[in-house]
């Protein structure tokens, strides 16, 4: 047997192991036991859970066992690193074998520790001895970059550790690669136990059907920052964070530089904390912006990437998504940096600009991981679509909007309905923004003294007038830009006209 449960109780390297931990470990080890030495084992517990640490004390027990090697397998030299302090802090002695490692000490060492493209030039000009290998430890293995190691170790346990077991890439399911799924402890048990913090999840609704879909199957970076460095999203990622989380340490994820750049300039234009932080920074800028970041109570870091894993920082107590994101994996990863407990810290919060908690549901949510492991495509099918997201949203006016419009029992009105309305009475699509304007006008006009007031209401409805162009363009199945922009144009002059002419009418009506 690779593993006596006692030994749990002895150890007195490194971290203390949980319970659950303790249970994972176990069932990992009886499944290699029960299975041939080429075996390939997916192990799954939620960001925050204790990856690392299990897998370390899983390299410990089998290298106390066992006369052959083992090698950890990373996708970045943070993590890289951290594994390998981690592994130090169990009593592994362990070698980073990176680009400017010398291996000619590797006779000395039991376990290395890699990251997977330069393991791959290293195994390919048989610079590294892997003869003895026994077990091949793969951190963050949703990641297919490293498929391609498996023919080197094709007489090795391996054993594949991830938050979420979906493929990064639809065409190569991890069932293809492993042939069976351990799940652990759920994020919902982890919670309840005081292990993470609780997500509070607020949700903006936002357009996203000018979004293009890449290759890799998520949203293209240059839509992305079409749309979210446009004033409207910056507008509205401003008056989401001074809502939500003004004054809390707050992390702003971004699909691309230059969104994360604009966030930058907007939020420091505004006097607010902020630090902006990409691959391109040098590791001595990194390690300067992640210590401000630490020290800062009231910090604020927007960031593109670098941050969804192998970054671990209790004090964040805000997560803003403003991207969307068709990978479950990602949106886990980016809300996951956030779950981590502190003290008092119990529940964190989660704004999120990208219709994300429409997609994939709750953080935390109970998912069949089993089933999407051994069925992806059952699972991705299932996803809504942008178009059926949105086609269930309803404007809700910010709460300082709406105080300005008191007078008002309803302000919202329903283009579908009207839409439908109008043409099962065989009318003509335009009287849907006739009566959008009427309404509109009315509200404005009820709460105000003169025609004046009434125009400076108007300009509170920007938000509002968008969301109602669109939801008729869809509709009407009419939705290029040059249309939007000339129908958003038309409708507030047809507006501000409808107020003029109509005031004292609508007045006398309101008081009548």
């Amino acid at each position: 047997m690779l593993l006596k449960t006692t030994e749990l109780e002895e150890r007195k390297e490194g971290k203390q192991l949980y319970d659950y931990q303790k249970g994972a470990i176990e069932k990992i080890f009886n499944a290699f036991d029960d299975s041939p030495e080429d075996y390939h084992l997916l192990f799954q517990l939620p960001t925050g859970g204790g990856k690392t640490v299990i897998f370390s004390e899983i390299v410990r027990q089998y290298l106390k066992n066992h006369k052959k090697k083992v090698v950890v397998l990373t996708h970045r030299i943070e993590l890289c690193n951290q594994t390998s302090k981690m592994l130090t802090e169990f009593g592994v002695a362990n070698k980073i074998v990176n680009s400017k490692a010398k291996l000619d000490d590797q006779k000395e060492y039991d376990c290395f520790v890699a990251m997977v493209e330069t393991l791959n030039n290293r195994l390919n000009d048989n610079k590294l001895d892997i003869s003895d290998v026994g077990l091949v430890i793969i951190d963050e293995a949703h990641y297919n970059s490293f498929t391609k190691l498996f023919k080197f170790f094709y007489k090795s346990f391996i054993l594949g550790v991830t938050a979420t077991p979906l493929s990064s890439n639809i065409e190569l399911p991890m069932t293809d690669n492993y042939n069976e799924l351990i799940v652990g402890e759920s994020i919902e048990n982890l919670i309840d136990n005081n292990f993470l913090a609780k997500a509070e999840m607020f949700s903006y609704n936002v357009g996203l059907t000018s979004l293009e879909i890449g290759a890799n199957g998520d949203y293209t970076v240059k839509s992305s920052e079409d749309l979210y460095t446009n004033n409207e999203m910056l507008s509205k990622l401003m008056m989401a964070y001074e809502e939500r989380c003004k004054g809390k340490k707050t992390l702003i994820f971004n699909n691309g530089i230059n969104t994360s750049l604009f966030v930058y300039d907007l939020f420091r234009s505004a006097g607010y904390p902020i630090a902006h932080l990409d691959n391109t920074a040098s590791k001595k800028e990194r390690e300067s912006i992640l210590r401000w970041f630490k020290e800062t109570p009231n910090a604020i870091l927007t960031s593109v990437s670098i941050l969804t894993t192998g970054f671990d920082e209790p004090t964040v107590e805000s997560i803003i998504l403003n991207r969307a994101t068709k990978s479950l994996t990602l949106y886990y990863q980016m809300i996951g940096r956030g779950s981590r407990i502190l003290k008092d810290k119990t529940t964190f919060d989660v704004i999120d600009l990208g219709n994300n908690f429409y997609r994939f549901g709750a953080w935390g949510s109970n998912l069949d991981w089993q089933r999407i492991f051994k069925s992806p495509n059952y699972y991705l099918d299932s996803v809504l679509t942008d178009e059926i997201i949105e086609s269930n949203f309803r404007y809700e006016m910010p709460a300082s909007v709406r105080k300005e419009f008191a007078n008002s029992k309803e302000v919202y009105f329903d283009i579908n309905e009207t839409y439908i309305s109008s043409v099962r009475k065989g009318e003509s699509t335009k009287v849907v923004l006739k009566r959008s304007i009427e309404q509109h006008a009315t509200i404005c006009i009820e709460n105000s003294e003169d025609v004046f007031d009434a125009l400076i209401l108007m300009k509170l409805l920007d938000e509002d007038i968008d969301f109602r162009i669109h939801r008729y363009s869809k509709c009407i199945s009419k939705s290029t830009h040059n249309f939007l922009s000339w129908l958003k144009d038309d409708y507030k002059k047809k507006l501000r006209s409808f107020i003029r002419e109509n005031f004292d009418e609508i007045q006398i009506k309101l008081k009548g």
